[in-house]
This record gives C-alpha cells, sequence and structure tokens, in this order.
C-alpha cells in the first residue's frame, strides 16, 4: 500500500470515528480534548461537528494554519506527560471525548508512547465518554468498542469509559 493510501485511510478513518463518537457523546456534558494539534485539521472539523463543545487544545507549541488555532484560553500548552496530570487537577473525569493523533511513522515508538501516554488519558474520561486515537491504547477501565463501517480497521481506534 503506498503512503498516499495509507495517509487516505488515517483520514477517512479520522473523519468517520470523529463524527461517530461525537454522536455518542453529544448528550455528555464535559469538555472535549484535542491532543496534539498539528496543522488544526481534526481540531477544526471538531469545531464543525460540536460547536457547542469546549474543546481544549493540547499542544508543544501552536504551529496550526490561522483558520485552525484555538483561542489562547483553549490552549493547553507543554509536554503531555506534564500538562495531563495538570489538567486531572483543573477538570477532574469530565471528559466527554478525547482525541489524540501523536504518533508518528515509526510504529514501534507510536507503540511505546501510547502505552506511556494511556494511563494519563484514562482517568480524564467520565463514565461513557469516548478515546479517539489514530494509534492502539492501553486502558484498563475502558474497552475497545466498533468503529463505524465507513472506518478503515487499524487506522483508527475508539474506547469507551466503562467505570
Amino acid at each position: 500500500m503506498s503512503r498516499l493510501d495509507i495517509f487516505i485511510n488515517r483520514m477517512v478513518s479520522q473523519r468517520a470515528c470523529l463524527d461517530h463518537a461525537a454522536a455518542i457523546t453529544r448528550n455528555l456534558p464535559g469538555p472535549v480534548f484535542e491532543l496534539g494539534l498539528g496543522n488544526g485539521r481534526t481540531y477544526h472539523h471538531m469545531c464543525e461537528i460540536m460547536p457547542e463543545r469546549e474543546i481544549y487544545v493540547f499542544e508543544r507549541a501552536i504551529a496550526s494554519h490561522p483558520d485552525s488555532t484555538p483561542p489562547d484560553d483553549k490552549v493547553i500548552l507543554g509536554d503531555v506527560f506534564e500538562t495531563l496530570p495538570a489538567a486531572l487537577m483543573r477538570f477532574g473525569a469530565t471528559a466527554g471525548l478525547i482525541h489524540a493523533d501523536l504518533g508518528g511513522h515509526d510504529a514501534e515508538k507510536n507503540d511505546i508512547f501510547a502505552r506511556r501516554v494511556s494511563p494519563l488519558v484514562e482517568p480524564l474520561l467520565e463514565k461513557g465518554a469516548l478515546m479517539v486515537s489514530s494509534d492502539r491504547m492501553y486502558f484498563e477501565g475502558l474497552r475497545e468498542i466498533d468503529l463505524p463501517p465507513d472506518a478503515v480497521p487499524g487506522r483508527c481506534f475508539i474506547y469507551q469509559r466503562v467505570t
């Protein structure tokens, strides 16, 4: 499979999973967290499909397209290994949806990172909330749920907090 095909599958899956997750969590009151802003395409899409939700972005440094840059009061700057524990102190277990696209092009490094960040993400989610990730994550109190029909298996993962 070409790198272009891999990218297209990732984008199609990401959009399908975010749309699906937004519908499922529509009635959960908590904030939405976007882990990693990058160019801001995903954040921009989340604003379009969830205009009523507060969306906080976690990023090391803002480098997004101007049309996809969140307001300063919705940006949490720094390393996720520091900002996620601080977010737990600030917000508690209130997030209704968390999306993460933090990996790079090295599958082994992505897996190591996912194993390290999973325990920091899990306590932020309220019961019934969802985590959408471009990489497989490792949770104790979340279960993997089925992808929507238009997502490509293995290109996106959805987890739901059950405890």
